[in-house]
């Protein structure tokens, strides 16, 4: 049981990491890079990182339940 939470918590890891990386800031970073594609995809920039930043605070919440779940075995 360990093992399965502990690669779910690697996996939120790296999907919490990717939501963060996509977000817009004040320097185009990554996701201006891939905005272009993705503004055609989803529509307006906003709503993409809307939908990111909704992303983030799941996997963040998921990753908090699972290190909580972790920790307790």
């Amino acid at each position: 049981m360990t093992t399965v939470v502990t690669i779910l918590q690697m996996l939120c890891a790296l999907a919490l990491i990717l939501c963060v990386l996509m977000q817009s800031s004040k320097s185009s970073g990554l996701s201006g890079s891939i905005a272009g594609g993705a503004e055609t995809f989803f529509g307006n920039k906003k709503g993409l990182d809307a939908l990111f930043a909704k992303l983030s605070v799941v996997a963040s919440a998921l990753f908090l339940v699972l290190t909580l779940l972790l920790s307790a075995f």
